[in-house]
């Protein structure tokens, strides 16, 4: 039997997303540009834009188009540590660089992350973490001001975001993927990494009250670094 011409258009976009052609972010063709390309109504590719929406591979974004959304990894309880802690346990020094401190304006990819509005307000903190003196993480992390209203009058170098989080957002869910990324060339310099060595990237989103509190992208020298967990 032929398949229908709605679900022709789901298949063709779905193999793009699990070839990895199109990733978390990437604006897939408008309904316009695939009535064109496959000769059809623009119902037809309605409907399978909303199949695949509903089944959380793409998020549509009013005004602003259809995107890839980001992963559904499995969900575990899982202890999340704070790094400071991580380090004073194995025994070393932790110390912290603020890079970026700042408000930021939502684009579509991390409206679709964050679960907000286009141009919607965004806390933004960009930070290095050091072990005995030696990069360790660098953290980038976006935050929801109702949630984590103060967090931009917090000294970084005192404390961490996960623990002004812990007590400001508390915990109720936790998304979480580990790959291994290339990272760029700031990226690379500030952790102090190889000419071809590899990072370890930890994707991480967390909820409280039933909403997004933060996303945050962890990235940690490949030869470095390795994680372990137990639950």
């Amino acid at each position: 039997m032929t398949a229908p011409a709605w679900q022709k258009i789901h298949d063709h976009v779905l193999a793009k997303i699990r070839a990895g052609r199109w990733v978390e972010g990437d604006r897939v063709p408008s309904e316009a540009q695939l009535c064109e390309r496959f000769g059809v109504a623009r119902m037809t590719v309605g409907r399978a834009i909303r199949e695949l929406a509903f089944a959380r591979v793409v998020v549509r974004v009013k005004g602003a188009g259809t995107f890839v959304a980001p992963p559904r990894h499995h969900s575990t309880v899982v202890e999340i540590r704070n790094i400071a802690d991580e380090i004073a346990a194995e025994g070393g020094r932790h110390e912290t660089e603020v890079l970026a401190l700042e408000t930021a304006a939502a684009d579509a990819a991390l409206a679709a992350l964050m679960d907000v509005r286009r141009g919607a307000r965004l806390f933004h903190a960009r930070l290095l973490h050091r072990d005995d003196g030696e990069p360790r993480q660098l953290e980038e992390r976006w935050v929801s001001p109702a949630l984590a209203p103060e967090f931009l009058d917090q000294d970084f170098t005192r404390t961490t975001p996960n623990e002004y989080l812990m007590g400001s957002a508390p915990l109720e869910q936790v998304e979480y993927g580990i790959e291994a990324r290339q990272p760029d060339g700031d990226t690379r310099r500030r952790l102090a990494m190889g000419r071809d060595e590899p990072c370890l990237l930890l994707r991480r989103r967390t909820w409280s009250g039933g909403r997004v509190a933060s996303a945050a992208r962890l990235w940690h020298p490949g030869n470095r670094h390795q994680f372990t967990g137990r639950f």
